[in-house]
């Protein structure tokens, strides 16, 4: 199952995701990232604490939704409120879509510490999600079935 996470930059939160859901799943799920305005890089903070954390970080990439365009993903995620109300290109219509929605801890202003423990506290959410995730069977399920299994994952 391929899972899109999305963030209009593509370079902090969806990156951390994709990381981190690729690692916790060890081939059992496939995560992206990617933006509908791509930064073209990713925030090198993220990569930074990813490493921090042991998570590996080659491959990264900040990227266009449209890269996926030919490879439909099974579902696409949003992570950050502006990407949740944007309207998705119209080939990710019969995708099952969520809002899984984040802070962004690149924008914080303070310490250095202030700043790690925030970049930490959204990974250990997205941890705890994806571990979640990992738990479900969503094969077989409509995508309205799937929609509400993923909401439920976000709000526990």
């Amino acid at each position: 199952m391929k899972i899109l996470y999305i963030c209009t930059h593509n370079r902090c939160r969806s990156i951390l995701s994709e990381a981190i859901t690729n690692y916790l799943a060890k081939g059992r799920l496939q995560a992206y990232s990617a933006g509908s305005q791509p930064a073209g890089e990713v925030h090198p903070l993220s990569l930074k604490y990813l490493a921090e954390k042991g998570l590996p970080i080659a491959g990264l990439r900040s990227q266009s939704w449209n890269d996926f365009a030919r490879d439909l993903p099974d579902i696409v995620i949003t992570v950050c409120d502006s990407a949740a109300a944007e309207a998705c290109p119209v080939w990710f219509a019969d995708t099952a879509k969520i809002h899984w929605g984040l802070p962004d801890p690149s924008k914080l202003a303070g310490s250095d510490t202030e700043i790690r423990d925030a970049f930490y506290e959204v990974m250990a959410t997205i941890e705890q999600r994806v571990q979640k995730l990992l738990d479900v069977d969503l094969k077989g399920l409509s995508k309205t079935e799937c929609e509400s299994v993923l909401k439920s994952l976000s709000e526990a």
